[in-house]
């Protein structure tokens, strides 16, 4: 059986629900609804770890448009554009094989080097045929060394 917390202050129940919260980043911010357990007698709250992930990407979201990174529908939107799964992405643009899908879910913000790389293949796409030649592309990561008997 599922019990509501209590609030830490004041020992109330507390109630699943949705709050205005604002976020500020630089000469930025954004406020937007944030899930998470309610006092509604005073304004304590509890949030789990999902409820975290919202902010966290809201947060993420805020630094990109500060910083003048792409955001996540934009990083989705060139990559489908070159036809490259999340997997190949990260493989040729940089990160690693699941960088793009913590990309597109704004759970992870691009650098500045990956942003700038995705803004020119989304000028001119076929310059991933260069990223494709490169050795590194082609071949597998190599094998750690075995010791020496």
């Amino acid at each position: 059986m599922n019990v509501n917390p209590v609030c830490p202050k004041n020992g109330a129940p507390m109630h699943r629900g949705v709050r205005p919260l604002t976020l500020s980043y630089k000469d930025e911010s954004i406020t937007f609804d944030m899930p998470g357990w309610y006092c509604d007698e005073c304004e304590e709250s509890i949030h789990t770890g999902k409820d975290m992930k919202v902010s966290d990407r809201r947060l993420n979201r805020l630094k990109a448009l500060s910083e003048g990174l792409l955001v996540p529908e934009s990083i989705r939107r060139i990559r489908k554009k070159l036809r490259l799964s999340q997997e190949a992405a990260g493989v040729l643009i940089g990160g690693d094989p699941r960088a793009f899908q913590k990309y597109e879910r704004g759970d992870l913000l691009a650098s500045r080097a990956i942003s700038s790389a995705l803004v020119l293949l989304d000028h001119d796409p076929d310059a991933l045929a260069v990223l494709k030649n490169l050795p590194a592309a082609q071949d597998p990561a190599p094998s750690p060394a075995k010791p020496q008997a």
